[in-house]
């Protein structure tokens, strides 16, 4: 089925890409070696190829080494999915000095940090919607809160709200996960066994696509708190909401001024996070590719993804969006 529904909108939409070849060029695009920013590249890629006629190239990369070919090479042109806080001065120099444009949030509201209970656990008591009520019924969320696993960015953050929030004086234990899979795997049981799960998770993920889970408030967001949790050290951590990470689409100055239309696609081109975890989701049930994921993004979302397109590319398209 899956080789179907690719073979399908290649099928539709092949004919027209050389028309137009020569408007575009050839163009470099950077994949992250994450998920979704390999649907977010095969999806552009589509775009660009079959309604803009570009010859994309699309170079393997990760942040760090994307970021540094930005500043010395001035390339690649295209970077669909950065996230600046992990970027860098670099990328604070890059952006100063002019050398780059950002063109969009590609994922809407971004990457997204929390705490969680399932839904089903939320629908039954609503009080565990918020940490105070969690923290007054600790045996409704089995006595446990899950952490982040030991070398993760995320649990030096988590470890410090624990203590700001007094988890274990409360009740509630606080269980170090050893990976990334063990915690993932916790949350799988909990939900196909309808039992209690209480712990850290982010978006878009494979997990949050598949269980339906719901954020625990933990109040305001404090940047100073935010900032002094970082710390493995402090002294006194206080309470703080998870900020939304801004991830973006990044084009360079010269891209930007050589390639208006294709960087006013790229600008169109948004997802929002829990259709990205869900297409992650997707992904892991069928076993399928990044490209076959953008395929079932496509043929199942026409409605969006016209709004991305010019009056030409929407031509050159058109049988796909029948």
């Amino acid at each position: 089925m899956k080789k179907f529904l690719l073979g399908t909108v290649l099928a539709l939409a092949i004919p027209g890409a050389a028309v137009a070849a020569e408007e575009c060029g050839e163009i470099t695009m950077a994949e992250m070696n994450w998920s979704s920013a390999k649907i977010v590249v095969a999806t552009s890629k589509f775009l660009l190829e079959q309604g803009y006629g570009c010859d994309v190239v699309v170079v393997p990369s990760d942040t760090t080494p994307a970021v540094t070919s930005l500043a010395e090479n001035n390339k690649p042109d295209i970077v669909p999915e950065l996230w600046p806080n992990s970027a860098g001065d670099v990328y604070d120099k890059l952006k100063e000095g002019g050398k780059i444009v950002e063109l969009t949030s590609v994922l809407d509201p971004g990457g997204v940090e929390g705490w969680w209970i399932p839904s089903y656990l939320a629908e039954a008591h609503p009080e565990l919607k918020t940490i105070d009520g969690i923290l007054a019924n600790p045996e409704l969320v089995g006595g446990m809160f899950n952490n982040c696993p030991d070398g993760w960015g995320c649990r030096t953050v988590s470890d410090n709200l624990a203590r700001a929030f007094d988890l274990e004086g409360k009740g509630i234990k606080v269980f170090n996960h050893g990976s990334g899979e063990t915690l993932a795997t916790s949350m799988a049981s909990a939900f196909e066994s309808k039992e209690p799960w209480f712990g850290y998770y982010w978006a878009p993920t494979t997990p949050l696509g598949k269980y339906d889970m719901v954020s625990v408030d933990l109040g305001e967001y404090d940047e100073a708190a935010h900032e002094a949790n970082q710390n493995a050290n402090a002294p006194d951590p206080k309470p703080s909401a998870f900020p939304t990470a801004p991830i973006l689409t990044i084009v360079t100055k010269d891209f930007n001024e050589s390639h208006p239309k294709e960087s006013e696609l790229l600008s169109n081109v948004s997802f929002k996070t829990d259709t990205m975890s869900s297409l992650l989701a997707w992904q892991d049930e069928n076993n399928a590719t990044s490209e076959e994921a953008a395929v079932y993004f496509l043929q199942n979302n026409k409605d969006i993804w016209a709004d991305w397109l010019n009056d030409d590319a929407k031509e050159k398209l058109a049988k796909l969006l029948k």
